[in-house]
């Protein structure tokens, strides 16, 4: 008889499903076209804006008009999608490429619900997902819990993907802070415009791996309490594209001759250092406390080759009072298999949170 290491095996289908897309020539590697220049200092300095001082930010943020056209409705659900102009500033706005000026939701929602009687939560986008889909099919069976989705597409992908670009692989590190700085936006005001305009009594925010590690970002700088729900995530981009399966994605010597060309010398060593520092700008644990830590699950894997174990604990370490769930699998199997445990989260998580006073 032959004894299977189950976290083995999930382990291993994370790395040969890894060599396929990072080290096969299938896609170019991730920011094939260097560091972003003067992007990148733009962003560093932006970046370091969103906090500490969380309450000395602007709230509430521009209002957002979406332009809403019903895509199907049933007897008992609606799903509409939207297209919004994105809230960024305009710093933000030169910087993102012009396929990225607008941004596009899904919008799916029970029927025959009073709004401030339902919850709704905000899906962020991993890695690589370009689509509302597979979003839409984690949230739909909520519908039940008379909980909606509103699915945000990210900057840089689907119909906002800039036309150089093959894929999820993101020609500069730059946009991938900007990525992650406009999805900020983005979200937050999703959320003021769920609260203010259409009356929701609870609100959420969740994502799985990169969209987790923005979901962290948005419930953190959140005023109120908010359920917040990052899935297999680390604590920062670093564990990503340092240590995780990522770092055979990423065009290292493309990066060092970036460099080189401004006259920096510098080894493969250094230059991953460098990525290192820069990518520090994305450690969620730099960030507060979200309102109601209580209302925080993680669910973290327990055999994840893209995430190692450390960087869910740093999260929930600081983050006291909120919560680890560990599911059995890698990030692959995971992500594919254990959907029902992410909705158990994302209802557990909204359970905890009071129900907005009605304004009447």
């Amino acid at each position: 008889m032959v004894t299977v290491n189950l976290g083995m095996l999930h382990y291993v289908i994370d790395h040969v499903y890894g060599a396929f897309m990072h080290r096969t020539k299938i896609s170019p590697p991730f920011f094939s076209r260097g560091w972003g220049g003067s992007k990148l200092e733009l962003l560093e300095r932006l970046i370091n804006q969103l906090f500490p001082d969380v309450e000395g930010q602007i709230w509430p943020p521009n209002l957002i008009q979406p332009m809403w056209k019903t895509v199907w409705e049933s007897k008992n659900a609606c799903l509409r999608e939207g297209v919004f102009r994105t809230p960024c500033d305009e710093q933000l706005l030169n910087a993102l490429p012009p396929e990225s000026h607008y941004a596009r939701v899904a919008f799916l929602t029970p029927k025959f619900v009073s709004p401030q009687n339902m919850a709704c939560v905000v899906h962020l986008a991993g890695t690589g997902d370009h689509t509302f889909e597979r979003r839409l099919r984690l949230g739909g069976p909520l519908l039940k819990e008379n909980i909606a989705t509103m699915v945000l597409e990210s900057p840089f992908y689907g119909q906002r993907r800039p036309v150089l670009q093959r894929g999820a692989k993101l020609l500069c590190v730059s946009d991938l802070l900007l990525l992650g700085r406009a999805t900020i936006e983005e979200a937050r005001s999703l959320l003021h415009w769920l609260d203010s305009e259409a009356g929701f009594g609870k609100m959420g925010v969740c994502g799985l791996s990169m969209g987790g590690v923005h979901a962290a970002m948005v419930g953190s700088l959140h005023p109120t309490p908010l359920a917040t729900l990052p899935f297999l995530s680390p604590h920062s981009a670093v564990v990503a594209f340092c240590e995780g399966i990522l770092k055979y994605g990423t065009a290292w010597e493309a990066l060092r001759e970036d460099l080189a060309a401004q006259e920096t010398a510098m080894t493969l060593e250094e230059v991953r250092e460098r990525m290192r520092n820069v990518l520090s700008l994305t450690d969620v644990t730099r960030f507060p406390v979200p309102k109601n830590p209580n209302a925080v699950i993680f669910v973290a894997a327990t055999d994840d080759g893209y995430i190692p174990k450390h960087s869910v604990l740093e999260l929930e370490k600081a983050w006291p009072g909120s919560e680890v769930r560990w599911v059995t699998g890698g990030h692959v199997s995971s992500f594919l298999l254990h959907n029902g445990e992410f909705r158990k989260a994302i209802v557990d998580a909204l359970d905890r949170l009071e129900w907005k006073e009605s304004s009447s």
